[in-house]
């Protein structure tokens, strides 16, 4: 008798066993989010993994009593250390010699969505003035060039940068009649090869939430503290972009919470995950617009008729 797949390895329908059925095939096959479908199997391989199964709630323990003690001392040392180059290399280190490929693909992803969702708003707003500091990593070595830092700062920069410019102007972002998608990658991005050897086990969320302790140790403490706040942002960004589309319905997808209610760091590794996802179903929806735009189809597909 044949073995059965392990549950999140089966991504056909045709396997669907109705006495006992795959929760990761059920999230694989639904269509709730437009996420990208590499980036879906990614996640659920990910979630179905061993990693995180089992070596991650082994791990939460640790990494909390970590965080706790990183936390006391930051109140004491508030601006030492700043480790930001060596926080960048371990980053880097470790993705390349403990992450699967589907971890990686995730993270470097992400640089792409942001920075592609930013210019978005940039190119739809009308005539602003903002300092674009686009990251596109093409590799794991490309992270320890400040990525993570210099991601945090462009949200915080832009948001600050798009609304003094409208204010000067007496304006607000307003419905475009046509919007330019031409940023929006619609396809994968061109990444090199990452490693896959039987030591890269790590999924995405094992190495987040390893990494985050780090990340408020090796920082000063206003960068982590900016860095946690700004997963916050997603709100923000997806109301920018339904005041140029005219249209709330991907409001949502965002689950991570207005800023004004600041969250506490403690929850900076579940949040930073939620954070991915909101991207990623954001920029969805954006690139099926753009693929009923080149379509002379109404923008929005819940109103074929374009009234």
């Amino acid at each position: 008798m044949a073995r059965k797949p392990r549950l999140g390895q089966r991504f056909d329908a045709a396997a669907h066993d109705p006495a006992d059925p795959d929760p990761w095939l059920a999230l694989w096959l639904d269509h709730s989010l437009p996420v990208d479908e590499d980036a879906k199997r990614a996640l659920v391989v990910g979630n179905a993994s061993y990693s995180r199964s089992f070596l991650l709630p082994a791990l939460r323990p640790l990494i909390f009593v970590f965080f706790v003690v990183v936390h006391l001392l930051r109140r004491v040392f508030v601006h030492w250390p700043n480790f930001n180059g060596a926080l960048h290399r371990l980053i880097h280190w470790g993705l390349k010699t403990f992450a699967t490929p589907q971890t990686n693909l995730l993270i470097l992803r992400h640089f792409h969505i942001g920075t592609e969702l930013l210019a978005f708003i940039k190119a739809n707003a009308g005539p602003v003035t903002i300092d674009s500091r686009p990251l596109r990593p093409r590799s794991l070595k490309d992270l320890e060039d400040n990525v993570f830092l210099q991601h945090d700062l462009n949200v915080f920069n832009f948001v600050i940068e798009l609304n003094a410019s409208l204010r000067a102007q007496g304006r607000d972002l307003a419905p475009v009649a046509r919007p330019d998608f031409s940023m929006i990658t619609d396809g994968p991005f061109d990444f090199e090869p990452f490693p896959d050897r039987p030591w890269n086990f790590a999924d995405v969320q094992t190495a987040v939430e390893v990494y985050t302790p780090f990340y408020a140790l090796m920082l000063p403490r206003h960068d982590f503290v900016r860095a946690v706040n700004s997963l916050q942002l997603d709100e923000v960004i997806a109301i920018y972009v339904a005041k140029i589309l005219g249209t709330d319905y991907h409001l949502s997808f965002i689950k991570n919470g207005h800023p004004l209610v600041p969250m506490s760091t403690f929850g900076a590794g579940y949040r930073l995950m939620m954070h991915g996802l909101d991207c990623e179903a954001l920029h969805g929806w954006l690139r099926l617009l753009k693929r009923r735009q080149a379509e002379g189809l109404p923008l929005d597909p819940r109103n074929p008729a374009g009234e």
